[in-house]
């Protein structure tokens, strides 16, 4: 089944226009709690062979997350229609893969936020830091 996992929307105007458009495509949204960010994407969208992982992490992240899984190519589409003319831009965004149904949200977020300032031609700060160390 078809589902959304949704991070840090703290307003509740821009939280309930992300749960209208999932919504009208019958998908449900699920709040993750900062406690549930060291457990595999996987488990927290309910694939099977996925399990929780006793172990916990530190940290967290403040950006705003959608991660969408089991939609087809037209729900993604619309979806993503939907959010452009509500005017909610949600700069991370993901679709479960093989490949990171396995990571941590921490580990998705850390991938995206990287993937997102290479695609606007930025660097993450921290690359900053340690490319002057270098010098």
């Amino acid at each position: 089944m078809a589902c959304a996992l949704l991070y840090n929307f703290k307003d509740a105007a821009r939280l309930q226009k992300v749960r209208f458009a999932l919504f009208k495509l019958g998908v449900s949204g699920r709040v993750v709690a900062p406690e549930e960010l060291s457990q595999p994407i996987g488990y927290l969208c309910d694939l099977e062979g996925f399990s929780p992982v006793e172990e916990t992490v530190e940290g967290g992240f403040s950006d705003e997350m959608l991660v969408l899984c089991g939609l087809s190519g037209p729900q993604l589409d619309a979806l993503l229609s939907s959010l452009r003319r509500s005017r909610v831009v949600v700069a991370l965004k993901a679709v479960v893969t093989e490949d990171n149904a396995a990571w941590s949200s921490l580990q998705l977020h850390d991938e995206l936020r990287q993937e997102h300032e290479a695609m606007k031609g930025t660097r993450p700060k921290d690359a900053e830091k340690r490319s002057a160390h270098r010098k």
